[in-house]
């Protein structure tokens, strides 16, 4: 069992990776299919997590997922229901993000203010967050999704560099 969490900007292509590259069979979990009248929508995504781990289905959370304060009660709850969390990292991208971001329609059109917001706001995964693997994820240029693993790499503090 898994559970896929989605890292990068709006426009990273985050959406049609699942849908083309994730088995059929994930729960999808995304606040972009809550109406946007509702309330307490971080405490509705994890309900809707938990109770799909609880039945051994595997889980996507399909949303920017940008830093730890968003990813870390999805690992805990992952990891407490027996699944394997894996990150999903999209690279940040920004011309191209903006320009898919900018062709989309109504609802699905995030203003530039909270694009920016979460540009400010992302980080790379990393295994040392909890997750059981990070996987970089690359849009390939020919309508498909390059992915690979990432190792781990230590961090570096400052006055270590070379």
């Amino acid at each position: 069992m898994e559970l896929a969490v989605l890292v990068g900007l709006q426009g990273s292509g985050k959406t049609t990776f699942r849908a083309r590259c994730l088995p059929t069979g994930y729960t999808v979990v995304s606040k972009d299919l809550f109406p946007r009248s509702a309330r307490n929508k971080q405490r509705r995504q994890m309900r809707l997590v938990e109770e799909a781990l609880e039945r051994g289905r595997p889980v996507v959370v399909d949303n920017t997922n940008p830093s730890p304060l968003e990813w870390a009660p999805l690992i805990a709850a992952g990891h407490a229901h027996g699944a394997r969390v894996v990150a999903y990292w999209f690279p940040p991208d920004v011309p191209n993000a903006l320009a898919r971001n900018a062709a989309r329609q109504g609802r699905e059109r995030v203003p530039e203010a909270g694009f920016f917001d979460t540009l400010r706001r992302l980080r790379e995964p990393r295994r040392s967050d909890g997750f059981d693997a990070v996987r970089e994820v690359r849009i390939d240029g020919r309508g498909g999704f390059d992915v690979r693993d990432v190792p781990d790499a230590p961090e570096v503090r400052p006055g270590e560099e070379g």
